[in-house]
């Protein structure tokens, strides 16, 4: 932390670069739009279909999980592209591995959803 960036003031900071990174994210990174489209459509049906709220938040949670997955492996594309272009076996391995992540995020969502959705239609 930098000098002077304590209490209130780093709370500001920390907010702004935030933003900074999801206006990033949506700018640089189809996926994360396309995530991020899905889940302004799902949440608000999460109301419905949630009957408790322990089911509501795993709805809306699993949709959250998501977009935070994306980002951070959005984060560690950025790093391995800024260190350089060229082909090495550990970027590439550290690419697949954030993308394996993010596939896991999006079978929990569905996997949650889609048990929610038989239990309230077909239960």
């Amino acid at each position: 932390m930098k000098p002077g960036h304590t209490g209130l003031r780093h709370l500001v900071h920390s907010t702004r670069y935030s933003f900074k990174g999801l206006k990033a994210a949506y700018r640089y990174e189809s996926a994360f739009r396309q995530e991020l489209g899905l889940c302004l459509v799902l949440i608000p049906l999460a109301w419905w279909i949630g009957e408790a709220p322990v089911e509501w938040l795993l709805l809306v949670g699993s949709c959250l999980l998501v977009l935070i997955v994306e980002l951070l492996n959005t984060a560690v594309e950025s790093v391995v592209d800024r260190i350089g272009p060229e082909r090495h076996k550990l970027s590439g391995r550290a690419k697949d591995i954030g993308s394996a992540a993010v596939m896991l995020a999006l079978v929990f969502a569905g996997l949650t959803w889609g048990l929610l959705l038989w239990d309230k239609f077909l239960g």
